[in-house]
């Protein structure tokens, strides 16, 4: 539902959720987190936002290019880290992002 309501990732969601209320570990949150986040749940989203003309196509397929790649390499480089350094990384940025959006003008 936030990725619908927010338009974020549910791995902003699921991951936390997965770390702390079912002991998983960073890596493995996250890998699990993927499986949730597969093409059924952004379609679903996609179509609402297509309905309302509140997609720019084209913008989209260049952001997917980048996700194909972020999305591989940003995984190797993940699971070649530490997984106590992996969870606190992740917290910080949760906290950035979050951060800026909540004081931006």
């Amino acid at each position: 539902m936030a990725g619908g309501l927010f338009g974020i990732g549910g791995g902003v969601i699921i991951v936390p959720l997965l770390v702390l209320a079912f002991g998983f570990t960073q890596h493995k949150a996250q890998g699990t987190s993927l499986v949730a986040l597969l093409a059924p749940v952004g379609l679903l989203g996609l179509m609402n936002y297509w309905k309302e003309n509140n997609v720019d196509l084209a913008k989209g397929l260049w952001i997917a290019l980048g996700f194909l790649g972020g999305a591989f390499f940003g995984s190797k480089i993940a699971l070649g880290l530490d997984p106590n350094t992996m969870r606190k990384s992740f917290a910080i940025f949760l906290v950035l992002v979050g951060g800026y959006m909540f004081f931006r003008k």
